[in-house]
């Protein structure tokens, strides 16, 4: 059995991201809508947290005006994004943009826009939010949800990856 060396890194910033970098995550585009202007931004740090009632968690970057687009009119969509939208993903990540330049805009529930031919999207209204270091994380109840076939898009050490399917049945992880 192997033990963690007993010279421990100094956790700092980009030890941080290094080490959750090796946590292989998929790829989302969060959108919202606040006075008529449509707002996004590329998210990796996403996850379910209860199927009854369906909840899921967004973190988002503090100052964003994506943020505060969410936080503002308190509804948002995720848009998980397809291995062939990789630059959809570039688009949304860069800021001060007009990341919707261009785009054929659909509106979902709570007129918030949607991407195109997302692998899936999910429609949320803000159950709660706070303040976590340098991020909101935002708790979204969930209100409609629309899928497709097709492969995610994953995101590994700081690169975008395929992600693999090993071919078995799904395994149920309550036992």
């Amino acid at each position: 059995m192997t033990t963690p060396s007993s010279a421990a890194t100094v956790v700092d910033s980009m030890t941080m991201r290094r080490a959750m970098g090796r946590f292989a995550t998929g790829v989302a585009v969060i959108t919202t809508s606040a006075g008529g202007v449509p707002h996004g931004m590329t998210v990796n740090s996403l996850t379910s947290v209860s199927l009854e009632p369906p909840l899921l968690l967004v973190c988002l970057t503090t100052g964003a005006r994506t943020t505060d687009a969410v936080t503002a009119t308190g509804r948002f969509a995720v848009n998980i994004l397809s291995v062939r939208q990789e630059h959809l993903a570039l688009r949304f990540a860069k800021r001060g943009a007009d990341h919707f330049a261009g785009l054929d805009i659909v509106y979902g529930r709570h007129q918030v826009p949607i991407i195109p031919d997302a692998f899936a999207h999910l429609q949320c209204t803000i159950e709660r939010h706070f303040v976590a270091g340098d991020h909101i994380v935002v708790i979204g109840e969930v209100h409609e949800i629309w899928e497709r076939d097709g492969q995610p898009l994953g995101y590994l050490g700081g690169t975008f990856s395929n992600v693999t399917i090993r071919g078995h049945e799904p395994i149920q992880w309550f036992f």
